[in-house]
C-alpha cells in the first residue's frame, strides 16, 4: 500500500497541551530547536494527533508541530480533539445560532469542559483561534508512508475506501464534509452495522470502532458512567468475543460474555506493513499490542509520559524502540 523507502520515522503520541512533555521528548530523541523549528538531521516525526484540550499549553504545541510540519520536519494525522475542535468553531448549515459541535444547554456545556483549557489558550473566536482551526483541516484522516501506516483510533480499510472519494486529495475533510463527519444520523444507533457513512468513517477512524453490549451487560467508563457500548481492540487479529474484543481493563473484560461479536466488528486488517495510533490512553510500561501493531498514547494528558516510537524501517516491531518523557520544566 505504500512504498518502501529510507526514511527513519519517529512516531509521538497524543500531546494533549504538554508542550514541555513535547519539547523533552523532542530534545531525548535528537531534535533542536532552529529557525524553521524542531528537527532531527536524519530523521522525520509523525504526530498522531490530539494535540490541544487538557493541557494549558495547546497553543504552544500546535506552534511546534505546524512548524514542524511546515518545514518537512513532520508529518500528522488528526486526532478526534482536532475534530471536535473544528466542528466547535464551525457554525451549523442549517441551524442559525448554533454550532456543528453544540456551545449551549447540558451538552454543550459537557463540551465546553472538555474544550475549556485550549479555548482559555487561544482566545475563543479570535484570529488566532480560526487560524489554527482552518490549520487542522490540512490534516489527513490517515497517512501510508514508507513502509508503516499512520492513524489516530482504528485502521479500517473498508471505511477508509469508501471515504477516501469523498475527501480532498491527501485525504482531507472539506469544510463541507464536517456537518456529515460530526453530525450522527438519527437512525445511526438502529443501524448497528457494517453499512457506511461519512460520520461512521470518521468516528472509526479518529474515535475508534464501538460496538452495543449484548444486555444486560454493561461497564462503568473512567467518568464513573455506566456504558453499554465498547471499544473495539481492532489490532487483534484472533480475537473473536466480546471478551476478547472489549478495549477495557482485564478486569473489566473478564465480566463480558466469551459469546462471538458480529462480523463487522472483526476488522480484517491486510498487508504486513506495521500501523501505529494513539487514543487509547495506555498505561504502565510502553507495550505493543501485536508484532505490527503499536500504540503511542501514554496519558500523557492526564499525568503520563510522552511516548514515541522510534522507527527505522523493521517490519516487525521492537519494543525497545519506545522512548518516553515528561515535562523538564
Amino acid at each position: 500500500m505504500s512504498e518502501r523507502g529510507e526514511v527513519s520515522y519517529d512516531v509521538i503520541g497524543d500531546i494533549h497541551g504538554h508542550a514541555g512533555k513535547l519539547e523533552a521528548l523532542l530534545a531525548k530523541m535528537g531534535y533542536r530547536p532552529g529557525t524553521d523549528g524542531w528537527r532531527h538531521p536524519s530523521r522525520t516525526a509523525v504526530f498522531v494527533g490530539d494535540f490541544i484540550d487538557l493541557g494549558e499549553r495547546g497553543v504552544d504545541t500546535v506552534r511546534i508541530v505546524r512548524r514542524m510540519v511546515e518545514a518537512g520536519a513532520a508529518k500528522a494525522v488528526m486526532g478526534n480533539h482536532e475534530l471536535n475542535a473544528i466542528a466547535w468553531h464551525t457554525p451549523h448549515p442549517r441551524r442559525p445560532g448554533e454550532h456543528l459541535r453544540p456551545r449551549h444547554g447540558e451538552l454543550g456545556r459537557k463540551n465546553r469542559r472538555q474544550h475549556q483549557a485550549f479555548l482559555a489558550d487561544v482566545e475563543e473566536d479570535s484570529d488566532q483561534h480560526r487560524d489554527i482551526i482552518d490549520w487542522f483541516l490540512t490534516l489527513p484522516l490517515w497517512l501510508e508512508l514508507d513502509g508503516l501506516r499512520v492513524v489516530h483510533a482504528c485502521w479500517h480499510e473498508p471505511y477508509m475506501t469508501w471515504l477516501s472519494p469523498r475527501l480532498r486529495v491527501g485525504r482531507f475533510l472539506t469544510p463541507d464534509l464536517m456537518a456529515e463527519a460530526t453530525t450522527e444520523p438519527a437512525d445511526h444507533a438502529e443501524k448497528d452495522n457494517a453499512s457506511p457513512s461519512v460520520f461512521k468513517a470518521v468516528e472509526a477512524l479518529t474515535k475508534g470502532l464501538e460496538i452495543p453490549l449484548p444486555p444486560p451487560h454493561s461497564f462503568i467508563d473512567k467518568h464513573k458512567q455506566a456504558r453499554n457500548r465498547v471499544r473495539v481492540r481492532w489490532w487483534d487479529q484472533e480475537a473473536r468475543t466480546y471478551r476478547q474484543i472489549a478495549q477495557l481493563p482485564d478486569q473489566q473484560r473478564e465480566a463480558l460474555p466469551d459469546t462471538e461479536v458480529p462480523a463487522h466488528a472483526r476488522i480484517k486488517v491486510s498487508g504486513d506493513e506495521p500501523i501505529f495510533f494513539g487514543h487509547y490512553w495506555m498505561a504502565g510500561a510502553p507495550q505493543l499490542q501485536s508484532p505490527t501493531a503499536a500504540c503511542v498514547d501514554y496519558s500523557a494528558g492526564a499525568g503520563g509520559d510522552l511516548v514515541a516510537y522510534r522507527w527505522d524501517g523493521e517490519p516487525t516491531l521492537d519494543a525497545s524502540h519506545f522512548f518516553s518523557a515528561r515535562d523538564a520544566g
